[in-house]
Formats: structure tokens, sequence, C-alpha cells
């Protein structure tokens, strides 16, 4: 039990609290306010002058299974074998010893969605883990399944088409694996519990899907597969984020419209491929404008997850709201991501996941000085 006391504190939910203290008891959020008392047996850490924020979310990357410094040893995303590996999961595949994810952790990235890669149009089921080191993965998991993994344009058509000669070979081949995918999940469905019933690990995962026990991930850059991935979708009656959404402010009025979610970026890269040449700085001011629920990724190890704030920080120079910006990587990332009661806030009954900061984490200068996760705070090493 402890309370951090007289920071500035950003709760995401109302205005900053000057002078404040936060109680932190049984890994929980206990009270925040600047007029409580601190009850008696209560450690307290004065954070006076500091900055006091939700944990970071990073809503897309693949820590763990990018190992860093590990190079082709450390590949676990991308089983390319076959287009459609729906029973893959990244849970098997994290490396809990990885780099990335300590420095995520000391960077103050206390949640991250782990995925696996967009080589296959059906790639394998997400994760969610705190990135505090434990003994194994397992203990880090939040959610165990957090999406299923779908991938449109270049890479797919690249690394089956180009590289392997077999579909998808086209757009239209990658739509089409994806649709007799979901049609085949339908029809086993309707057998499941009957004589001639064959269990399928695979088509269990896309059943999770259709029953909206978890969500499609659809990695998307072009306006054009931003706008497939939503057809699908609707023609299924399923859940889907589109991830990457590199393209979306050109359709923004559809995704506000279909109330359709996105987890944008990396936005710090260059125009590596094709189907980023339109990539744009302004892309999170646009969305906001138009009303469409967006988060930001690092996309990790593309980008480092311990600089989000950085990218975050660089979308306020091109006009989105700072309170907002800060948003797409806390509150409203957990929301997307369905942990919004848990996860994203400084308020009651919310997991004790916060970071203190010598100033604001938008400011180059700033850093993280203690990073708190289930209510267990641990002197930031950077």
């Amino acid at each position: 039990m402890f309370a951090l006391i007289g920071g500035k504190v950003l709760t995401m939910r109302g205005e900053p609290i000057d002078n404040a203290k936060v109680l932190i008891k049984d890994g929980k959020i206990l009270a925040v306010g600047r007029n409580i008392e601190v009850p008696d047996g209560f450690h307290t850490i004065d954070v006076t002058g500091k900055i006091v924020t939700p944990g970071i979310i990073d809503a897309h990357t693949h820590l763990g299974v990018y190992g860093e410094a590990m190079a082709w040893a450390g590949e676990d995303a991308n089983e390319k074998s076959e287009p459609v590996t729906p029973g893959m999961h990244t849970l098997d595949a994290i490396n809990p010893a990885d780099i990335g994810l300590a420095e995520a952790y000391h960077g103050g990235i206390t949640t991250v969605m782990i995925a696996p890669g967009s080589a296959n149009p059906i790639g394998g089921q997400c994760v969610i883990a705190k990135t505090k080191k434990k003994t194994t993965a397992d203990d880090m998991i939040i959610r165990k399944h957090a999406g299923l993994k779908i991938a449109f344009g270049e890479n797919p058509r690249r690394c089956f088409g180009a590289e392997q000669k077999k579909a998808p070979i086209t757009r239209m081949a990658t739509a089409n694996i994806i649709r007799e995918t979901f049609y085949k999940a339908e029809q086993y469905m309707k057998k499941q519990g009957k004589k001639d019933f064959q269990f399928n690990l695979g088509l269990e995962a896309v059943v999770r899907v259709l029953r909206k026990e978890m969500p499609l991930r659809a990695h998307a850059h072009r306006a054009d597969d931003i706008v497939t991935a939503i057809r699908i979708a609707k023609e299924f009656g399923v859940d889907i984020i589109i991830e990457h959404a590199t393209e979306s402010y050109l359709v923004a009025d559809v995704l506000a419209r279909e109330d359709v979610p996105a987890i944008l970026g990396p936005t710090l890269t260059t125009r590596s491929k094709l189907e980023l040449k339109d990539k744009s700085m302004a892309a999170p001011a646009i969305l906001h404008q138009q009303g469409v629920r967006f988060a930001m990724m690092s996309d990790h190890p593309v980008i480092p997850s311990c600089f989000l704030p950085v990218y975050a920080g660089l979308a306020t120079r091109y006009g989105l709201p700072e309170e907002q910006g800060l948003k797409m990587i806390t509150s409203e990332a957990a929301k997307i991501l369905g942990l919004g009661n848990q996860l994203g806030s400084i308020a009651p009954g919310l997991d004790a996941d916060l970071v203190v900061w010598s100033g604001h984490p938008f400011h180059l200068a700033s850093r993280p000085e203690l990073v708190i996760v289930d209510g267990v705070a641990e002197q930031a090493n950077n």
C-alpha cells in the first residue's frame, strides 16, 4: 500500500489534477484527488514537480516474437508454410526475455498487444500482455484471445505470390482466401455437436471471431484495402479493427460511419514500399476531426516501442490536440483493445499501472522515473 503525493496527475478522465494524491492498494487504484486523506499504514512517495500518467499502451507490436539482436533465430512472427494459419498463437512464440520488452517497460510502456506478422492472409491469434517481466509469457498475458490477424495488400502477395508462386497472387485472391475460410468456419459451427463433427484447431479460432469473442485485426495500409477489410467484416457480421491504417485519413468518413476503429502507424518511418507512398503525419489530426476512434502503434521492431510517446507527441505538431494525443496511447488504446474498464486511466478500481515522468511525456527531454505495474513500483532504468 502506498501513495504518490504532490504530482500533476493526468487521469485521462477529466482535467489534470495538480498537487494530487494517488492511493494504491492490492494492485489497484484506490483513490485519486487533491483533498483525499492518506490512510494509516500507507507508504508515501513524493512526486512533487513530476507528471503522473496511466501506463502507456502500445496497441500493436511484435514484441517477444521478433527478438531484438537475435537475427533469424528470433523471428517467430510469420508462419509462411501456408497462407491460412489461424490456429497459430503468438503466446507460443513470445520470449519474455526479449530485450525489446524490457526496454518498453522501462520506457513507460506497461501494456502491449502482440500480433503475428502480416505474411499470411490469415496469420494467427494475438495476445495482450503487460511488459513487466515474469518467469513465463503466460504470466504476462492479460488477454489470451485478443484478435485474429488477417492481412491485405502487398505483404501476402509478396510472401506467397512473388516468393512461393502460389495464391494469393492478387488482392482478389487474398480477399477470396479470407472469405472461404470464414465460410468454412460457418459450416463448421453448424456441425458442432453432430456425429460427423471433426475438430479443427484453426477453424476454432475463426469461430471465436464469428461469435464475437475476439475481433479481426486487419493489416491494411491502402484505402481500398481498408474498405475491402470492412466489407468482408460486414458480410460475416464480425468485429474488426484496422491495423496500420496508413491511408485511413482518405476514408475517414467510412471508418466513422461504420464505427470501425483504427490503430495507426508506425508513423516515424520512411515510405519504404509502394503502399506507404501517401503516408501523412497529419493523419491522426484528420481522423480526430472526422470522429474516428483510433490509437497509435509502434509496430515494434519496425520502430522501438519504448519511444511511443515521442511518436504520439509528433502528431501534435501536425494538428492533433495534446490531450487527444495522450489518449491515443492510454485511454483510447485501452478502449479499442476492449480493456477500458481495466486500463488506460487513473481512476478507482482500475489496475494500478502508472508512470511518473520527469516532465510531460511528449517533451523530448522527459523520461520515466518510476514505472508501476499492478501496484508494484520500480525505478525506470533509462
